[in-house]
């Protein structure tokens, strides 16, 4: 079927052409919206349905919004199963944020939504040399995330509404002091104990094995003695780099670049400035702080009639005890160096001028500008390479979408070979041996994209060695590949396998003897403790002792209404361990600091938990059905959540 609407690609397309035209002049664009936009119901929220097209969206807009903060998010944790269902929960959440929002009729102004997005770090930062704000760049940070700018600011002001619902909530959490402080000294409890190790190794010399045992062993557990399936693969990548490999730049157009930016592209101007520093952080007492600047006032006025006893007055009177002693002069700087303030003020005033009292988190400042050095303007052979790599990148910003077009195409119509798309827009094919259907764990790159891995894996590339589709592999980057060469999964002979197969019966008779051997002697030492106990050790959460969790755990979790208390713990493949806890003693004195730092987060915890019973208060209100079942944790993410 599909080989057919390969070779008769013209005529589908005229096919097509003829179905479609009149099915647009009956439904209309909406109506092929409406059709497309329904799909499975995944969640309801009272009588409002989200459906699968909408889970699909929110989960990209997600990922996209990730990888555009973090490029180098593991990208299978991205699209998992339980990073789709988060994204489902995300998104039923903020609908139900939204409804009570909407009831209780909350709002937000324009003047919180300024402040908001002023207090963002990555926007505060888009600015051009001059200081004034890079719309451009604005407009980038937007797009990356899928949004324009005024769909970036409504969804800026939609989550300020949304964080209404909760404020009530979480910023009342209140706990006594006395009962944080149970609860930690609780958690912290010290226990002495002594513990007997029965270690399985100890126990290997006393297995012995015939041959059917290892036979009947490996019959029964071939599937821990197979290759998994595997494939040479080869690849080609989409990317900025390979768009900008194709960019011929016109010489008239890098030196009228060179005249309009020279300055920028020069560097960065430098100024120098003295100031006086009145101090007044912001949890001093307001009666203070008027004081405080009343005095900087006072100094103001001395020196603006004075202007040459600055210097003076600083060493005088400034509280910046490292610039006091030098007059209040604080050298060069550039923009970026200071705090907000303190910089818009100096790059604001003329060499020789004296600010007015200028306001930050420190105090009061009086500023003089001293100096000013302008960068030397670089000559155009100088800056070609970086006025080369400046255009590239902005044309390939806008032949990208052009490219990845014509990249989808390629590759799909020319699907037994990556050559053509490769030569025609001169990419690098790329090979790879070995490659398994699951990323290797702590694997990088277009190899390691889930997405990529199904589709090479997929019944036509294996067995056609069709190429994939262009794979959206990360922003600005699309991938495809083909299999050369395809090795089924297989079970390895016993007789290649037979000395490992034998090494692992061993290890678990071992530990078999080892858990008899410790669970008889628990039995007898809770009758008559042993006369050779090993040395007791104080065990507690803060100082394990280098005790593996097991036992730490099995320690502190044992009834210790009767001493001494006896505990068997299960140590799996490594054997077995008996676990005597002698004494329960009070946890050590914390220091001040850290206790104040544990009832914070004590109180922090309680305010997280009563936040979300209001949460599932909301739930019960608008009656939310999630009709998705959620994921059960696969065992890579099982070993990777114990690792974190």
């Amino acid at each position: 079927m599909f080989d057919f609407v390969r070779k008769h690609t013209k005529v589908m397309m005229s096919l097509m052409f003829l179905l479609i035209i009149p099915a647009f002049v009956l439904v209309g664009v909406d109506g092929f919206r409406r059709i497309g936009g329904t799909g499975a119901t995944v969640a309801k929220i009272g009588s409002h349905s989200i459906t699968e097209s909408e889970w699909d969206a929110a989960h990209k807009q997600n990922v996209d919004r990730l990888r555009a903060s973090n490029p180098n998010v593991d990208g299978k944790r991205l699209d998992s199963p339980e990073a789709r269902y988060a994204s489902l929960e995300r998104l039923v959440r903020d609908r139900v944020l939204s409804d009570a929002a909407n009831d209780a009729h909350f709002n937000t102004t324009d003047a919180r939504l300024a402040r908001e997005l002023q207090e963002d770090r990555i926007i505060s930062s888009l600015k051009k040399p001059d200081g004034t704000f890079d719309i451009e760049r604005y407009r980038q940070l937007a797009a990356s995330q899928g949004f324009t700018p005024e769909g970036f600011e409504r969804r800026v002001r939609n989550d300020l509404i949304l964080r209404q619902v909760e404020a009530g909530i979480a910023p009342t959490a209140f706990m006594p002091v006395a009962l944080s402080d149970v609860a930690f000294n609780a958690y912290f409890e010290r226990r002495e104990v002594q513990i007997s190790r029965f270690n399985a190794s100890d126990y290997a010399s006393k297995v012995s094995l015939t041959d059917a045992e290892v036979d009947a062993f490996y019959q029964s557990n071939q599937t821990l003695f197979q290759v998994p399936e595997s494939a040479d693969v080869e690849y080609v990548v989409l990317d900025m780099d390979a768009v900008k490999k194709t960019i011929t730049l016109n010489e008239a157009d890098l030196k009228t670049y060179y005249e309009q930016n020279a300055m920028r592209l020069s560097g960065k101007e430098e100024r120098k400035a003295s100031h006086i520093l009145i101090n007044a952080p912001k949890d001093m007492a307001e009666a203070d702080r008027t004081k405080a600047r009343e005095r900087a006032e006072t100094l103001l006025a001395q020196v603006r009639k004075s202007p040459e006893s600055f210097a003076d007055v600083a060493r005088k009177n400034s509280q910046d005890t490292g610039s006091a002693v030098n007059g209040g002069d604080l050298g060069f700087f550039s923009r970026g160096a200071m705090v907000k303030p303190f910089e818009e003020a100096v790059f604001t005033l003329k060499k020789g001028e004296i600010s007015n009292v200028v306001v930050s988190d420190f105090g009061f400042h009086i500023i003089l500008l001293t100096d000013i050095k302008a960068p030397r303007q670089r000559s155009f052979e100088e800056l070609r390479p970086s006025i080369e790599a400046d255009l590239k990148s902005q044309q390939a910003q806008g032949k990208f979408a052009e490219a990845a077009e014509a990249f989808t195409n390629g590759v799909y119509e020319q699907s037994d070979s990556l050559k053509p798309v490769a030569e025609r827009m001169k990419l690098e094919i790329k090979t790879a041996t070995k490659l398994g259907r699951q990323p290797t764990p702590g694997a990088t790159g277009v190899l390691a994209n889930p997405k990529l891995l199904s589709a090479l894996f997929s019944p036509e590339s294996i067995d056609k060695k069709r190429n994939t589709e262009a794979i959206e592999v990360a922003v600005n980057q699309l991938a495809a590949a083909r299999i050369t060469q395809y090795t089924p999964a297989s079970t390895q002979p016993l007789a290649e396998v037979r000395s490992k197969v034998r090494t692992m019966l061993i290890a678990n008779r071992s530990a078999e003897l080892a858990k008899k051997e410790g669970q008889e002697k628990l039995a007898a030492w809770k009758q008559t403790p042993p006369e050779n106990a090993p040395p007791p050790l104080t065990l507690s959460r803060d100082a394990s002792q280098n005790v593996p969790g097991t036992i730490l755990e099995a320690a502190l979790h044992a009834d210790t209404s009767k001493l001494p208390a006896w505990a068997g713990v299960d140590l799996g493949t490594n054997g077995y361990a008996v676990v005597r806890i002698n004494k329960v003693l009070p946890r050590n004195p914390a220091p001040p600091k850290a206790v104040e730092q544990e009832r914070k987060q004590y109180v922090q915890w309680m305010a997280d938990a009563e936040a979300q019973a209001y949460y599932q208060l909301l739930n019960e209100r608008f009656k939310v059905q999630i009709k998705v079942p959620r994921p059960k944790p696969s065992a890579l993410d099982s070993l990777a959540a114990a690792l974190d």
